[in-house]
């Protein structure tokens, strides 16, 4: 059974940090490009930051650039975004999915979603 599951959300001030992680079960990440999308209430979907699968290159949204890392944990099947400097605007259910390319930072051809990850920024 292919799986995919986020965690690592949770409550954290503004300029805070959390780090998500996307673990896979049933099949390997690292024959997909791996997207994080977020969703925050009222808003339509977004993607965030897109890892291809070919050479690791890494892309990031305008609104995250400088302050979310993405990255790979092969022997872990993982995938992590670390998360710095949060802003409220932040705020939002995280989502990863395994893709079959990255477009910038979105992620394509997406085959497996997992249920995501709740993200609130507040003081």
């Amino acid at each position: 059974q292919l799986r995919i599951v986020e965690s690592g959300g949770g409550l954290v001030q503004p300029g805070g940090s959390l780090r998500l992680s996307c673990a896979a079960s049933g099949f390997s990440l690292d024959y997909y490009a791996i997207g994080w999308f977020r969703q925050a209430p009222g808003k339509e979907r977004e993607g965030v930051s897109c890892i291809s699968y070919s050479d690791g290159s890494a892309y990031y949204a305008d609104s995250v650039k400088g302050r979310f890392a993405i990255s790979r944990d092969s022997a872990k099947n993982t995938v992590y975004l670390l998360m710095n400097n949060l802003r409220a605007e932040d705020t939002g259910v995280y989502l990863c999915a395994a893709g079959h390319y990255c477009s910038g930072y979105e992620c394509y051809g997406t085959a497996s979603w997992g249920q995501g990850t709740q993200v609130t920024v507040s003081s």
